[in-house]
């Protein structure tokens, strides 16, 4: 590619970014940038994945800001011929146009086959920041080549105190003293539920939705694996989003969509989920073999994603509640740079409990979600679901996440810990 032509585009896209700083309402990620900086410190590879339109891009560019750095995005029209043979060149376009940079930023480098040859190359003398839309990124060449020279990091959609950011809404630092201000933060949950995180949201309203969630499937699922049977594949993504919160099997989501092979179907579930569109979640066991064949739940990226696709039901909200938390339970891990691991509990006699958090080897937490704003309210489902999934795994850390209720309960000798919703979200546990 020529190289007059490489530096035209790079050139105008540092120019539309930093015209978007300039323009647009940014607003501090939840994040610590000051620890993910100090990932590449030496020469190494920082690896930001996550859901498309997710703010990776200008997440990169903010983690930039005082450094010297050359910046590209692939997924640009203009470099749709790009190939493995052009790396040199592009270099050559930075170095004529930046002098010898510090840092380098590649925003979804993906798109170009053979990118793993050329970061592990270029990882040893560089700092390099790459974004990318598919979280297989870093299960293949990469990694082998690296053999664990690289910090990887998911980031999601607005969470909840960012949404009140950038709805511009300011809290005293003792609002949950205030009525008013609870009130406040109560009404902007309901506009969280409805609307989601995305942050073109904000900027053009719930249309943008439709937009976003046909640009991931268009070019993160059928263009990247080139899906053959593109319908059943559609047809599969929104049974799933509108199952959000419940079980599925392969065999009965295959019936669902009139794809009779297993295999294809469990293909085309790891396309979506590699898109972050969707998270399968198993069934916790301490034997493997009936964890696999359990029936894994399934849950959205974003609640405002799936009011935009599924069908709506009288269900909903406790509904929306559950996959809101489990959401964040993965944003928690991923922002603290955690090793948890989320999965669902349930007996055969139907006890269940909706997340088994797991840290290292035992399980640290147990959380059950339900819509109740008082105690009376509570379904005596949901205390034994919990304190059985207690006695199975030992674990004592139970709580249980409401609409609205707070308090604490001794339920048949077990401590159950009542948390409103808006206040588990405010309360990010260091």
């Amino acid at each position: 590619m020529n190289i007059d032509h490489l530096k035209r585009v790079i050139v105008s896209q540092r120019e539309e970014m930093e015209d978007m700083l300039t323009r647009e309402r940014i607003i501090e990620r939840s994040i610590d940038t000051a620890r993910l900086k100090g990932f590449i410190s030496h020469p190494n590879i920082l690896a930001i994945l996550g859901v498309r339109r997710s703010g990776k891009s200008l997440f990169s560019w903010m983690l930039m800001q005082g450094e010297a750095y050359a910046y590209v995005n692939f997924f640009d029209e203009r470099l749709s011929g790009f190939e493995s043979a052009d790396f040199e060149g592009l270099m050559q376009a930075f170095y004529e146009l930046y002098g010898d940079v510090e840092y380098l930023v590649f925003d979804e480098i993906q798109e170009v086959e053979n990118w793993e040859r050329f970061l592990s190359r270029l990882r040893t003398g560089k700092k390099i920041v790459i974004t990318g839309s598919n979280s297989h990124m870093l299960s293949g060449e990469l990694a082998t080549y690296l053999t664990g020279r690289y910090m990887d990091v998911q980031l999601f959609p607005f969470d909840f105190s960012e949404h009140l950011r950038i709805r511009d809404v300011k809290l005293s630092e003792e609002w949950q003293y205030s009525s008013k201000e609870v009130a406040r933060v109560k009404k902007e949950l309901e506009v969280y539920l409805e609307v989601g995180g995305f942050p073109e949201v904000h900027l053009f309203g719930k249309r943008m939705l439709q937009n976003i969630y046909q640009n991931i499937i268009d070019s993160d699922v059928l263009r990247r694996y080139e899906v053959k049977k593109s319908r059943e594949l559609k047809d599969m993504s929104r049974y799933l989003i509108s199952s959000f919160s419940g079980e599925f099997t392969y065999n009965k989501l295959g019936n669902s969509i009139g794809l009779s092979d297993s295999h294809t179907v469990s293909r085309y579930v790891d396309y979506l989920s590699s898109a972050y569109l969707i998270f399968p979640v198993q069934r916790f066991s301490f034997k493997l073999k009936e964890q696999i064949r359990a029936p894994k739940k399934v849950y959205a990226i974003d609640t405002g994603l799936i009011n935009a696709v599924s069908f709506k039901s009288s269900e909903n909200r406790g509904k929306l509640m559950e996959n809101l938390v489990f959401i964040e339970l993965l944003r928690r891990s991923s922002y603290s740079f955690g090793n948890e691991e989320i999965y669902y509990w349930k007996d055969h006699q139907g006890r269940e409990a909706d997340f088994v958090v797991k840290r290292g080897d035992s399980v640290a937490e147990i959380v059950q979600v339900t819509y109740a704003s008082s105690s009376d309210e509570v379904d005596n489902r949901e205390k034994e679901g919990i304190i059985r999934a207690s006695a199975a795994l030992r674990c004592k850390n139970l709580r249980i996440i409401t609409w609205d209720y707070e308090g604490t309960e001794d339920y048949k000798g077990n401590k159950l810990v009542y948390t409103p919703l808006w206040k588990w979200l405010m309360r990010r546990e260091k």
